[in-house]
C-alpha cells in the first residue's frame, strides 16, 4: 500500500503527515491540527479530563467551594517570577514597573499594569474566610525564561486553601487527594487503557524502562501502598549530609541549609524514601507570610527561624505540592513587610495612635490593612 494522502484546503494531493511509525512531540508540533489524532495524544486529552472530573467530585464531596479567580490581575502574588503584561500597546513589565506601587500608564488599554495571573492564591485567601475551603483548577502564567521543563510559560494548577492553624490537616489533604486520584485511575478503563497503549513504531526508537506498564504500576502501588513519611528540613539535611559522609554520593552542589534543597538532592531524598513531605524550612528560603513554626522553639533553634511550610516530592519528578500555615497577627506581618521592602510611601499607624506602644505596625497610607 502506498501513504496515504489528503487534500489540503487549496485543493492539491498532498502526503498525510502522520504515517504508522514512531513521531518526536517536536515533529508533532509542527502540524498542531492533526497531532491531537495521534494515539497517544488523543489518550492524554481523555486523562485530563478523567483527572479534571475525579478532582471536581472529590473536592465537592469534601464540601469545598470551586472558585474562577480572574486570569487578568493587578497583582504579581507572591512575585515568585516574572509575569506576562496584558495591554494592547504596553510592552512587557519591567521590573521596576512591577515593583512600583502604582503604575499609571494612560496610552494603555488598562489605567494601570495588568498581568496574566502566576497564582489564584490572593482571591482564595480573600474567599476561605466566607467559604472555610476553597479550590480552583486554573490556567497560570510564567515568564521564565528556561529551556527545562520544570519551567513552563503556560500550564494548569490545583490551588487550595483551607481554614486551620495545623500543618498537618494541609498535608492530610495534599496526600488523601493524590491517593484518590491514582486510586481512582488504577480502577478505571482508562487507567487499563493506559497500561496497555503502544506508540506507533515504539519498537523502533530506545525507549526508557519508566515508559513501562510495569514502571507505570509500580509507581502507582508505591504512592497507595502506605502512609508518607514527613522530615523535618534539619532531617532532610542530615540525610544528604550523611550520604556524602557514609555511602560516597556525590551532589553537585553541597547540601548547605543557606542554600536550600537543589533538584538533585530532592530527588535522592525521594528515590530514599519514596513520597515524602519536607517540611518547615528556613524562614529565610520562603515568602514572607508564612508562619513561624512551633517545632523552631522546641528544637533549640532561634525564634522564628523555620517557618510552617511544606514541599511533598515524588520519586522521578521531585516537588509536586507546596504549602504553608499563614500569618494571621498583623504586626509580625507588617515586620516581616518591612524586612523584604514591601511597605511604600507614607505610612500611618493601623489602629492605633502614635503614643500607643503596643502597636508598632506601619502600612501605607491607604489603609489597606485597616479592616485587619
Amino acid at each position: 500500500m502506498g501513504r496515504p494522502f489528503y487534500t489540503n484546503l487549496t485543493g492539491e494531493r498532498v502526503t498525510y503527515p502522520i504515517q504508522k511509525k514512531y513521531h518526536s512531540a517536536e515533529f508533532l508540533r509542527t502540524i498542531p491540527h492533526l497531532r491531537l489524532r495521534t494515539p497517544a495524544n488523543a489518550l492524554l486529552a481523555r486523562l485530563r479530563s478523567q483527572c479534571d472530573h475525579h478532582l471536581t467530585n472529590y473536592f465537592y464531596n469534601q464540601d469545598f467551594v470551586r472558585l474562577h479567580p480572574p486570569i487578568i490581575t493587578s497583582s504579581d502574588c507572591e512575585g515568585a517570577g516574572e509575569v506576562f503584561t496584558v495591554d494592547s500597546k504596553q510592552p512587557r513589565a519591567t521590573n521596576s514597573e512591577k515593583n512600583a506601587a502604582a503604575h499609571i500608564n494612560p496610552n494603555g488599554f488598562f489605567r494601570t499594569s495588568r498581568y496574566l495571573t502566576v497564582s489564584s492564591q490572593l482571591h482564595l485567601e480573600a474567599f476561605v474566610h466566607e467559604h472555610q475551603k476553597v479550590w480552583t483548577l486554573s490556567p497560570t502564567f510564567r515568564a521564565e525564561k528556561s529551556d527545562t521543563p520544570r519551567h513552563l510559560s503556560e500550564f494548569w494548577m490545583l490551588e487550595t486553601e483551607i481554614r486551620t492553624m495545623r500543618l498537618d490537616e494541609v498535608m492530610d489533604l495534599a496526600e488523601h487527594m493524590i491517593k484518590s486520584l491514582v486510586i481512582d485511575l488504577q480502577d478505571s478503563e482508562l487507567g487499563r487503557e493506559l497500561l496497555s497503549t503502544k506508540r506507533t513504531g515504539e519498537s523502533e526508537v530506545n525507549q526508557s524502562q519508566d515508559a513501562g506498564a510495569g514502571s507505570i504500576q509500580r509507581r502507582w502501588h508505591a504512592l497507595v501502598s502506605q502512609p508518607w513519611p514527613r522530615i523535618t528540613f534539619q532531617e532532610a539535611l542530615q540525610r544528604l549530609k550523611d550520604a556524602v559522609e557514609s555511602k560516597g554520593i556525590q551532589f553537585q552542589y553541597p547540601p548547605k541549609q543557606s542554600a536550600g534543597l537543589q533538584l538533585e538532592h530532592e530527588k535522592f531524598l525521594a528515590a530514599e524514601m519514596g513520597p515524602v513531605f519536607v517540611t518547615d524550612y528556613p524562614k529565610e528560603l520562603k515568602p514572607f507570610y508564612m508562619l513561624p513554626s512551633v517545632q523552631a522553639s522546641l528544637a533549640g533553634y532561634p525564634e522564628y527561624s523555620t517557618v510552617a511550610c511544606f514541599d511533598l516530592l515524588l520519586p522521578e519528578v521531585c516537588e509536586v505540592v507546596g504549602g504553608s500555615l499563614r500569618e494571621h497577627r498583623l504586626q509580625p506581618l507588617i515586620e516581616a513587610m518591612r524586612q523584604h521592602d514591601m511597605c511604600k510611601g507614607n505610612q500611618s499607624f493601623v489602629g492605633a495612635s502614635e503614643n500607643d506602644e503596643h502597636s508598632s505596625a506601619l502600612v501605607d497610607a491607604s489603609g489597606s490593612l485597616e479592616w485587619f
